[in-house]
């Protein structure tokens, strides 16, 4: 019977130990990727040479981990001889060789990101004939991982959008308007099938009309995408434009601001963005397009009729100079409490407008907040973006605890938004009636200057008080004795990050709308607005859509 239960109690922990064994982990799964398509331009060219056009690969490691062993890359050429000549960029292809069948490159480990993998240039062949196409497919091998393969369809031929630059004026007043004329061109050799429209404004730009085959929507905080889709075939050859009105209207907080207007083969975006059919207006209207005639068929020089099918020709940007001011006032605050008290303290500044105001394009803050504290207080907690330093502005080594603070904003500055830095400070012995004071100035790339968009010096100066003298009671944050100090946090570069709210009404005196920007002698021009600036840091970020590239991955 002992026997019996020992075996069976051998059994159990068998069985127990089996349930408890681990799994071995799933092998990783990594994806290899390039752009599903590419047009050539058919051979030779209009220079006589046959045009190039690049295809990216790239591989990609979602896994969150190095895999460290090594993985070859092959890229199958074998069915492109008659259809196009394919080079490798060695430049920008690291451990790749090419052969007249394959290109294949070699990686020692993969990193947690996005890489490239190789770039190829593909022109077509001498003898290619107009519509003749290959796949261009990559795949990869690797002990202990599998990858998702990238195939890339290659076609001699295709469509290629061409736009006119519309002849806009730069200075404008608020509530100023003109319209946008859009004429566009097939340059390609392949019909097109719908063309979507795309208009990107920035916050004091508007586009008045609103049409049933129009949406908008929302690109970010500070950008207003409409996309119109435009039916109809679009032939190789032919010049068009739309034919109804679009207006763009300068809003009462206009400054610096931009527009980013492009062209491309409907279907070929995503629909988010072209929103196709959702957010109409139901106004009864539809944006229409017509042909040009032959007399007035040509583009005008310089507008980028080229035939290459690169996308920079259907897309352009355009940036406003609209004269305007904003109003910078800091905002003042008074205190009370005992030695020993925690007190705490948003101190900051508001635009009272009425102009918005970004520097976006140079990556810098619109303003920055010049914090003195009073006697007998010191800072416990400072908020990420405000920078401590000594009295006399020199930098210091601890964040917490400095006599004066620079805080910065970020690149977006809205007509009617108050700025908000959270401290922290423990009054360590009580002064009657200690002064310290809050000071805003525009923030310029090359430090604080007198900016002209500013026409109230006499606001930008606020008094910070702890105790003041015969003032009564005086509303204000809440304190607790005793209470522990928090931990300091540090900050010693000047990104912004302070908190930003809407006023909705703000008192005081606000400038005119319509102050002379012309005769201030501000130092920084006007911000050009663009897709291609990308702020790591944070801010605007056009969003313009765009046909697809057929010369970049």
């Amino acid at each position: 019977m002992r026997k019996r239960i020992s075996l069976l109690a051998a059994s159990g922990l068998v069985a127990l130990g089996l349930a408890t064994t681990p799994a071995h982990a799933a092998d990783p799964v990594f994806t290899l990727s390039g752009p599903a398509e590419v047009g050539l331009r058919p051979h030779p060219g209009p220079s006589g040479d046959a045009q190039k056009t690049t295809v990216e690969f790239r591989v990609g490691n979602t896994t969150g981990t190095v895999f460290d062993k090594r993985s070859t890359f092959t890229i199958d050429l074998s069915a492109f001889k008659g259809i196009a000549d394919v080079t490798l960029d060695k430049d920008r292809s690291g451990d790749c060789t090419q052969t007249a069948t394959a290109v294949t490159c070699v990686r020692d480990g993969l990193y947690p990101s996005e890489r490239r993998v190789a770039i190829l240039e593909l022109r077509a062949a001498k003898d290619s004939k107009l519509g003749a196409s290959a796949d261009l497919t990559m795949t990869g091998k690797t002990e202990g991982a599998t990858f998702k393969p990238a195939t890339t369809k290659v076609k001699v031929g295709g469509p290629d959008l061409v736009l006119e630059k519309a002849a806009l004026k730069e200075k404008m007043n608020p509530g100023d308007t003109q319209g946008l004329p859009i004429v566009f061109a097939n340059a390609g050799t392949e019909a097109v099938d719908g063309v979507a429209l795309r208009i990107d404004t920035t916050h004091g730009m508007d586009l008045v009309e609103k049409y049933d085959n129009c949406s908008v929507d929302k690109a970010s905080e500070w950008m207003t995408g409409t996309v119109c889709v435009l039916d109809g075939e679009f032939e190789p050859g032919a010049v068009y434009e739309v034919s109804g009105a679009l207006t763009l209207k300068a809003a009462a907080h206009a400054f610096h601001d931009g527009i980013v207007y492009s062209v491309n083969a409907a279907g070929k975006e995503p629909a988010a963005r072209q929103q196709l059919g959702k957010n109409t207006t139901g106004t009864g209207k539809k944006l229409a397009v017509t042909e040009r005639t032959p007399a007035k068929a040509a583009l005008r020089p310089g507008a980028g009729a080229g035939t290459d099918l690169a996308p920079g020709n259907n897309r352009h940007e355009f940036d406003f100079e609209v004269k305007n001011t904003a109003d910078l006032a800091a905002d003042a605050l008074s205190l009370k409490g005992k030695a020993g008290d925690t007190v705490k303290a948003d101190l900051g500044f508001r635009n009272k407008g009425p102009a918005w105001v970004s520097y976006a394009r140079l990556g810098s803050g619109v303003a920055r907040t010049d914090i003195v504290i009073p006697e007998g207080a010191k800072v416990t907690k400072a908020p990420a973006g405000c920078e401590g330093v000594e009295a006399d502005g020199t930098s210091r080594k601890q964040n917490a605890g400095a006599p004066r603070y620079l805080c910065w904003t970020d690149y977006d500055l809205g007509e009617r938004e108050k700025v908000s830095y959270p401290f922290e400070l423990k009054i360590e012995k009580v002064v009657a009636d200690a002064k310290g004071s809050v000071t805003v100035d525009g923030w310029g790339p090359g430090g604080i200057e007198v900016q002209g968009w500013d026409p109230d010096k006499a606001n930008n100066k606020a008094a910070f008080v702890i105790n003041a003298k015969d003032t009564g009671p005086t509303p204000g944050p809440t304190s607790s004795t005793g209470s522990p100090s928090p931990k300091p946090s540090s900050s010693t570069s000047p990104s912004p990050s302070a908190s930003v709210t809407t006023a909705a009404a703000v008192t005081g005196t606000g400038p005119k709308a319509n102050g002379n920007l012309a005769s201030t002698g501000s130092s920084v021009g006007p911000v050009a607005f663009g897709a291609a600036v990308l702020v790591a840091a944070g801010g605007l970020l056009f969003v313009a859509v765009r046909r697809r590239d057929t010369g970049r991955a």
